[in-house]
């Protein structure tokens, strides 16, 4: 028997009874449109998370101090205090694979404009901060060099906190009040910076940026900073660059424990493998549907083959071979899993671009994701229906005969 006349026969006995067909795949179109869509949200968030960090720069090294630990009473030792501006200078002369560092410190505050206000993130930073993270204005200008020289009051805001305070207008020029507990800073306004978002654990458009010198001898008073955030001279120095700066650190603080040096490309890495393992675990949900819907195609047509042991019985006995009614069951099976495979692709398409506009998450359909839906539907056909087939192809066609 040809494979166009078993696919054929296949295909007539499916549509002869339609109900029980669609209510047989089923469990494979709801299996193939959840894997389809949960690949297509991990996928798109893993694309979302790379392309806003490799935008920062993946030759971005991240210089802090590290948390110290008290043992038998004793008060714990870090690093931190060795955390000073002239510690950033001192990095770039002895690390040649570091191009450039700026010193960053961080303070909460009240941004105040007339009779509204807003707590955002004051960054103290350096000229060299926007073009190490790939941050450009939008409208004015960045902190300067002279700015830090003269711990000038002027500021640079955030897409969001520019938004909030002055919707429809330009700011730049304009002033506003920093509130650090008690103590009000008037500042001007030289700059808004590009819409950015959040990346990582930092939501760029909350920040308003000073120079550091003003948030460190003008504001709060302090000497240290939070952290530095170095940029190697390229993507193949950075292991040099952090070898570099470890070995510096080392040796100025006694001991390896005293601070932390991480790259942007490890966080890459990190948070892409994260993502890949939390992607998979939701395929994993989704296959259980599919399994499901394998055993409803089983039930189905072990039903079908009792339903038709007189026809298996008739067709043996004018010279249908094993072989012919194995393959005829099988290919009924394959072809519900593979109709079923294909409805679920379309719907779980579907399903992706919904997610994407009404849910405002990223959601990518793969073809790696769609072949592998369709594959695992195919082989729960094959597997599912390899049972039933051999048991009509079984069967003898004396008593099939007799079967009433």
């Amino acid at each position: 028997m040809r494979m166009s006349e078993i696919l054929a026969t296949a295909s007539r006995s499916l549509r002869s009874n339609r109900l029980r067909t669609i209510l047989s795949i089923l469990g494979i179109v709801i299996g193939v449109a959840s894997v389809i869509t949960l690949i297509a949200v991990g996928t798109g968030a893993q694309n979302q998370v790379t392309e806003r960090i490799s935008a920062l720069g993946t030759n971005i090294i991240n210089i802090s101090p590290a948390f110290g630990v008290g043992r038998g009473g004793r008060q714990s030792t870090s690093g931190e205090n060795i955390f000073t501006l002239e510690l950033g200078e001192t990095i770039l002369s002895v690390a040649p694979s570091v191009k450039r560092i700026t010193p960053v410190q961080q303070s909460s505050a009240f941004v105040v404009r007339d009779d509204q206000n807003l707590r955002a993130t004051v960054m103290g930073i350096t000229p060299a901060y926007a073009e190490m993270m790939n941050y450009k204005p939008y409208s004015g200008r960045f902190i300067r060099s002279l700015d830090v020289e003269e711990e000038a009051f002027v500021a640079v805001l955030g897409w969001e906190v520019a938004q909030s305070l002055f919707e429809g207008v330009d700011p730049v020029g304009e002033r506003l009040v920093l509130a650090f507990g008690n103590r009000r800073f008037p500042v001007l306004i030289v700059g808004v910076m590009e819409q950015k978002g959040q990346v990582g654990f930092m939501n760029y458009d909350n920040l308003v940026y000073v120079p550091i010198t003003t948030l460190l001898r003008r504001v709060t008073g302090g000497t240290t900073v939070s952290s530095f955030i170095a940029e190697a001279h390229s993507v193949d120095e950075v292991n040099a660059a952090i070898g570099q700066i470890q070995y510096f650190l080392t040796r100025r603080t006694g001991s390896t424990s005293g601070f932390r040096v991480t790259s942007q490309l490890t966080l890459l890495e990190t948070l892409t493998e994260t993502i890949g393992t939390f992607t998979i675990m939701l395929a994993a949900i989704g296959g259980i549907s599919l399994l499901v819907g394998g055993i409803g195609i089983m039930n189905i047509m072990m039903v079908s083959v009792t339903e038709r042991t007189r026809e298996i019985g008739l067709r043996k006995a004018i010279g249908a071979l094993r072989r012919d009614l194995l393959l005829q069951f099988l290919a009924e099976a394959v072809l519900l899993s593979v109709s079923g495979g294909m409805i679920g692709v379309a719907l779980g398409w579907i399903g992706a671009k919904a997610v994407t506009r009404f849910g405002g998450m990223p959601a990518d359909v793969s073809l790696s994701s769609v072949l592998l839906a369709l594959g695992f539907s195919m082989s729960v056909g094959l597997v599912f229906g390899v049972y039933p087939a051999s048991r009509a192809a079984r069967l003898d066609p004396v008593v099939a005969l007799r079967h009433q």
